[in-house]
């Protein structure tokens, strides 16, 4: 059931263990050849001080052994690129670094917290990602083509499930299908002209020589910058708002200030620090329009009586949620989607608290009301949740587990493929694994091959 290809997981953190690498200094050796790629000591012992970092190892040379075998692996897929003249182009390789930097900065809470984790600017990072990044495409295009084909049928979920001994049978945790109706307070034209206002005052004063990183400070409703004056910090294209990232990219010298602009934040004006190539360093004044309490409980009360239209089947819930719904998610009946797996169902300890405690007292297709909820952008709004489907813990069977199943047994399938192919391709590849790593137990028949 285990899915033994490599993983993206595995190619991304390939790439972060870098910093690690950079920073803790080991007498270095090839390993291995595959082809013309090396496998280093220290890449090895980055990835496992990585592996270290993120979860408790309970063996250290069964681990090593394991990304050891994983970077045979990636480095036999590289192989295979180049005979294949499989290549990614600049503006692929640059749309993935920045979505990796985004998410880093993100992990680590700033883009300073990650340049003094790398001691580097961010410039340097990119510039040092650049090549493992075009690696980890090179490899991606190379596995999507060993297993492309492969499907699952039936029959064949049948037969997995049959070979599974009684005592075996997985225990599938309790799981559930939420779907929700979200209603976000339109702002009052009131507070809009107020809003607008107070930051066209603030950018008068600073036009007139008052400091704009002062006033950031002392009225900037942005918590994540206002201490520091208002900075951002060095972003690029794609890392802000639209209307923002326009405007900011649109000053041209050193200090010069935008004028205001309105985001799904709020109202901002922007002043140029600096520009480093394809980032940009500014800093911003945020003043966000208050949803007014009346506009918050009117939003409640129109949910609490959509939930009673609904509970009276005077409409459906998914009509409901595409009439009425803030949410994007309304498109697909108001299903929220989990992020961990890209599907509508969560386990148990994947659900926000604050959702688990609303949805555990409700009945398969009954609708909560209405209740608190801020938005991904900061709005404070309400919405109702239904409880589309509860799993209790249970054993796996093919009737409630088809799905599970499958991918399981898809993914044992891919795995053989991946064995043959490992065997069919690395008897063409120059392959040399040296001591002590020829003693690793490996998943496929490495020792085989090599000189």
């Amino acid at each position: 059931m285990k899915n033994i290809a490599i993983t993206t997981l595995f190619l991304f953190t390939m790439i972060f263990s870098t910093a690690v690498k950079a920073q803790d200094k080991v007498i270095d050796e090839v390993i291995a050849v595959v082809g013309s790629h090396p496998i280093l000591y220290s890449d090895v012992e980055a990835q496992y001080m990585q592996m270290r970092a993120q979860m408790n190892v309970s063996d250290a040379a069964a681990a090593r052994c394991q990304i050891f075998e994983q970077m045979l692996y990636q480095k036999l897929l590289l192989y295979q690129a180049e005979i294949d003249s499989i290549t990614v182009d600049d503006e692929q390789v640059n749309a993935t670094l920045d979505q990796k930097l985004r998410y880093y900065i993100q992990q680590f809470g700033s883009q300073e917290k990650l340049e003094d984790f790398y001691d580097k600017s961010i410039l340097e990072i990119k510039e040092e990602f650049r090549e493992p990044i075009r690696e980890q495409l090179l490899s991606e295009q190379v596995q999507g083509k060993v297993t492309e084909n492969i499907k699952s049928t039936p029959t064949e979920v049948k037969k997995f499930f049959e070979k599974i001994p009684a005592d075996s049978i997985p225990v599938i945790p309790m799981k559930y299908e939420i779907a929700q109706i979200v209603k976000e307070p339109d702002v009052n034209a009131e507070e809009l002209n107020a809003s607008k206002a107070k930051i066209t005052a603030l950018r008068d004063r600073i036009m007139k020589g008052e400091k704009f990183n002062t006033l950031a400070v002392l009225y900037s409703e942005d918590p994540g910058s206002a201490a520091k004056g208002g900075e951002l910090g060095l972003f690029g294209r794609g890392d802000m708002a639209p209307e923002f990232e326009s405007a900011a990219f649109g000053l041209k010298n050193k200090g010069d200030v935008s004028e205001v602009i309105k985001s799904k934040f709020g109202y901002h004006i922007i002043q140029l620090i600096e520009r480093r190539g394809e980032y940009i360093n500014a800093r911003h004044i945020l003043i966000i329009p208050k949803v007014s309490p009346l506009d918050l409980v009117k939003a409640k009360n129109d949910l609490d009586s959509i939930a009673g239209l609904i509970a009276k089947d005077s409409i459906s819930f998914e009509k409901a949620a595409l009439r009425f719904s803030d949410d994007p998610g309304k498109v697909n009946g108001g299903l929220l989607i989990n992020p961990a797996s890209s599907n509508s169902v969560f386990p148990a300890d994947q659900l926000d608290p604050k959702v688990f405690f609303v949805v555990d007292k409700l009945k398969v297709g009954e609708v909560s009301s209405a209740v608190p909820y801020t938005t991904e952008d900061g709005t404070s709004a309400y919405r109702i949740l239904k409880l589309v489907s509860r799993t209790e813990p249970h054993k796996a069977n093919l009737k409630d587990d088809y799905n599970q199943l499958q991918e399981w047994a898809l993914n044992e399938k891919k795995g053989l493929a991946v064995a043959k192919w490992i065997k069919e391709k690395s008897k063409l590849a120059y392959l040399r694994i040296d001591e002590p790593y020829k003693n690793c137990t490996f998943q496929y028949d490495w020792n085989q091959q090599a000189k």
